[in-house]
């Protein structure tokens, strides 16, 4: 009877402190939360501040964007230099200092980009490669790495439709325009991103075209590339952005019209105006000036890349209604 006594009480005393403990935890638990929501509100706070400034930001730099950068010196890698815009962006970068290796498939028309650069005054080498294979992205890294060292700026011009191959129409293997189009990226930024990491510093210019923004009649494969290179891009940014490196760049080039080359009568499209076509000079020139002005994000024509941006955010039917009024698309006669 004693034992049972004694464990009683002993249990009664266990209750009482329990209950005190209680007692003080209850109200610092509610100060704990009160802390929390505290904090929450501060960080919220920042957010909405930040996201006004931001915005004030890029209103103030359509009127005074920001200094363009000296690309002197600097050492530009151009995946597809022999034609079009590759080769109207390899000269205008050997005309504004840098070193141009030119890389392309058809050794011909690589060679006679070289030599048009050379014969400006500017330097330049040539490289023949197919970048839709990895071993053979592989060798050419070991060969520029060995000729000219670290590599600051790479453009990748591959996989921009033109009037003749919208027009022609030919069957679109799967494989084959994804390995151009988005796969022959990842093995270009496996070979030359890790040097610019360690060093934090570079370039990285990311061409797609209307492509990517809406479906073109016939050419799904290519569509579907189109908006995986935009998905590289923003993840590329966001990955620099998470290891806080600061200086090293991202611009994500959208081209509208997406038909860059000579007029084609054959081609129809209801506002030419603004949707026609666009002499590869012409977009060699805005897209320099864009990636000198270290913008993520920028278009050609430039007026337009707020298109892009509205039919983000608009409800799928609204955003068919704007694609059907513009007719990005194109007919054929």
């Amino acid at each position: 009877m004693i034992g049972r006594k004694v464990k009683s009480m002993d249990y009664k005393v266990l209750d009482g402190i329990f209950g005190i403990v209680l007692h003080f935890m209850f109200p610092i638990r509610m100060l704990l939360r009160l802390y929390s929501l505290c904090i929450l509100m501060v960080d919220i706070t920042w957010v909405m501040i930040n996201t006004v400034y931001a915005v004030f930001q890029a209103a103030y730099e359509l009127f005074k964007p920001p200094p363009l950068k000296s690309l002197r010196l600097e050492t530009a890698l151009v995946i597809g230099a022999g034609r079009g815009v590759g080769r109207e962006l390899a000269l205008q970068l050997a005309g504004l200092g840098a070193i141009v290796l030119c890389v392309d498939v058809n050794s011909t028309t690589n060679e006679d980009t070289v030599n048009l650069i050379k014969r400006r005054g500017g330097s330049a080498a040539s490289y023949i490669c197919d970048v839709t294979k990895k071993t053979n992205v592989q060798t050419l890294a070991v060969e520029v790495k060995k000729d000219v060292g670290f590599v600051s700026m790479l453009f990748y011009c591959c996989g921009i439709p033109s009037p003749r191959s919208l027009l022609t129409r030919p069957p679109q293997d799967i494989h084959d325009t994804l390995d151009l189009t988005l796969t022959s990226y990842f093995w270009l930024i496996d070979q030359f991103l890790p040097e610019m990491k360690a060093r934090n510093r570079g370039h990285i210019v990311a061409l797609t075209s209307v492509a990517g923004l809406s479906y073109i009649k016939d050419q799904m494969p290519l569509s579907v590339a189109q908006f995986a290179v935009q998905g590289l891009a923003e993840s590329l940014m966001e990955d620099l952005r998470m290891n806080k490196i600061d200086n090293l760049h991202v611009t994500l080039i959208h081209i509208y019209p997406f038909i860059v080359g000579d007029e084609s009568p054959d081609v129809k499209l209801r506002i030419p105006s603004y949707f026609g076509t666009i002499s590869p000079l012409a977009a060699a020139n805005s897209i320099l000036d864009s990636v000198r002005r270290n913008y993520p994000e920028a278009s050609v024509p430039k007026h337009l890349l707020c298109l892009g941006h509205l039919l983000r955010v608009l409800p799928r039917k609204a955003t068919v209604l704007i694609r059907d009024l513009l007719d990005t698309g194109v007919d054929f006669a």
